[in-house]
């Protein structure tokens, strides 16, 4: 599996996905994300480690990624992130989080700004419809509003390409993504191992009325495929750059 790529348009950065201990979450109903995992936090090190010499800094923005949240990883991996991007001159970090660790992102904030790094907090909220969202995703929100949400949060994903969402649906979670957060990122649902599948006509719909709107959205991103930022590939089906 590829761990590291180039993001080169839409806020250009560098991209790793890390290996943790796991979600502490696990009922999403569309997720299988939380089976790249492990409790050797030794093992997990390594894997880690060899994705991060691959960092160079190139445009002094790092994201990563872990199946997970951010304190999922071990703390010898946030060290060396720490490390790594003070030898590489890197000023901003994206991590992601669930909801239910909201309260421990202001620690990492901390931690990262002693080193003059600024961290930013990516969440998969998947849509603002309460009903959907809990009911139908098991997201484990609750009913948390956008701007409770974009209290610790300061960008968001979201989920489209599942029954039951429409054109008017998607288009209201990415103008409340962009009213409410920094940055939105738009994933289309891939066949995985969960009993969830793609709603193809859900799909098409998306691909023919919605994407032509916000393509060419700074503060958008947009992946078709699961893979399509370049991680988390085979290493030998993988696309050069992104």
């Amino acid at each position: 599996m590829e761990r590291y790529s180039l993001i080169k348009s839409k806020n250009p950065r560098e991209i790793v996905l890390l290996r943790g201990s796991g979600c502490k979450w696990k009922k999403c109903t569309f997720c299988d994300y939380h089976l790249d995992c492990s409790k050797n936090e030794n093992e997990n090190y390594e894997i880690n480690k060899k994705a991060l010499e691959k960092v160079r800094g190139i445009y002094g923005r790092l994201e990563v990624v872990n199946s997970g949240s951010f304190c999922d990883l071990d703390s010898k991996t946030i060290a060396l992130i720490i490390k790594i991007c003070k030898d590489n001159n890197i000023s901003i970090v994206h991590f992601e989080t669930h909801y239910i660790h909201r309260k421990e992102v202001n620690s990492l904030k901390e931690l990262f700004n002693r080193e003059n790094i600024t961290v930013k907090i990516k969440t998969g909220v998947e849509t603002f419809d309460v009903h959907y969202r809990e009911k139908i995703m098991k997201k484990g929100f609750g009913y948390a509003l956008p701007r409770e949400i974009s209290d610790y949060a300061d960008e968001v994903c979201l989920l489209f390409g599942l029954g039951g969402q429409t054109e008017k649906s998607m288009i209201n979670d990415i103008e409340t993504g962009l009213k409410h957060f920094e940055r939105v990122c738009i994933n289309i649902m891939n066949e995985n191992s969960t009993d969830v599948k793609p709603d193809n006509d859900v799909i098409e719909l998306f691909k023919e009325k919605i994407a032509p709107k916000y393509i060419d959205n700074h503060r958008v991103d947009i992946l078709i495929n699961n893979t399509d930022f370049g991680v988390g590939a085979p290493d030998e089906d993988r696309e050069e750059e992104k």
